[in-house]
């Protein structure tokens, strides 16, 4: 697993190096875990941008089923906020993935940037459900 962290933290160095004015990239499992992320994101700020990119996802899943077509079908979120912009686009199996730019950046490169990372190694970015650990309590 540790090899696998280390190829993923790769490739997501790689799509900030070739996408301009972009700042942290990060993989996390849809309930909000981090799965990888790159160097310049400490741990704590990962998972803080964990957590907020699958609220994100999750209210903008909701407006999907109230206000789309019904199905919950997510494109991408994005987020533009003073000095930034966040984009999250579902990244395979229970996961997203999620990018902080400049808000100077250009959000089409961005996002084509990202399509294209997920659909070469989509199968690679996968969460899958964690299953609840059974007590060895019985009663």
């Amino acid at each position: 697993m540790r090899t696998a962290n280390r190829d993923l933290a790769w490739l997501l160095e790689n799509l900030l190096e070739r996408t301009p004015l972009t700042r942290h990239a990060l993989v996390l499992s849809k309930d909000g875990l981090k799965l990888s992320h790159t160097h310049n994101l400490s741990v704590d700020r990962a998972d803080q941008l964990a957590a907020i990119a699958s609220g994100i996802q999750s209210l903008s899943h909701g407006a999907s089923i109230e206000f789309g077509d019904g199905s919950g079908g997510l494109r991408q979120s994005m987020t533009e906020f003073h000095g930034g912009l966040l984009f999250i686009v579902e990244a395979g199996a229970g996961a997203h993935l999620a990018v902080v730019a400049s808000d100077e950046a250009d959000p089409g490169i961005i996002g084509h940037n990202m399509n294209e990372l997920v659909e070469q190694i989509g199968e690679y970015l996968t969460a899958p459900p964690r299953e609840p650990q059974q007590s060895s309590r019985t009663l």
